[in-house]
């Protein structure tokens, strides 16, 4: 079974929640969004409410209470979605420490923080370039 990408679903949420607003401008609920998404409304709560600590959602309570964007499509970027979802890093190291006195164990973790370093921020960089405005134009053609 696949791992269920925190980030994909977040950005499909958000895609939703903007063609809604472009739509009927009504306030989605979560069992309507894990619906479109095919999962559990718990699920949803969860990512929704890392949106929601970052901005990017907003939820009203009471009548019509639901979910609905926080910000502009146009003004929530990939990265910004990826930095509302994903706690941990890129790239992770060994689960335990290597053998020091090996030639390789001893400074792998050292060595291969400059790769990681420029391949986190070269993704940082193109999901800065792109925004859910974009993504909504993609999927509605």
């Amino acid at each position: 079974m696949a791992v269920v990408s925190r980030y994909t679903v977040a950005l499909h949420i958000l895609t939703l929640l903007a063609y809604s607003s472009t739509r009927s401008g009504t306030y989605l609920t979560s069992d309507f969004i894990a619906k479109s998404v095919n999962t559990n409304p718990v699920f949803i709560r969860r990512i929704l409410s890392s949106l929601s600590a970052s901005g990017l959602v907003q939820v009203k309570y009471g009548t019509g209470s639901g979910w609905c964007l926080g910000k502009k499509s146009d003004e929530i970027t990939f990265l910004d979605v990826y930095e509302a979802v994903e706690q941990k890093q890129l790239f992770e190291y060994h689960h335990s420490t290597p053998n020091q006195f090996c030639p390789i164990g001893g400074n792998i973790q050292t060595s291969l923080e400059p790769y990681y370093h420029a391949a986190e921020q070269a993704m940082r960089t193109s999901l800065s370039r792109s925004t859910i405005a974009d993504l909504l134009l993609d999927t509605v053609q």
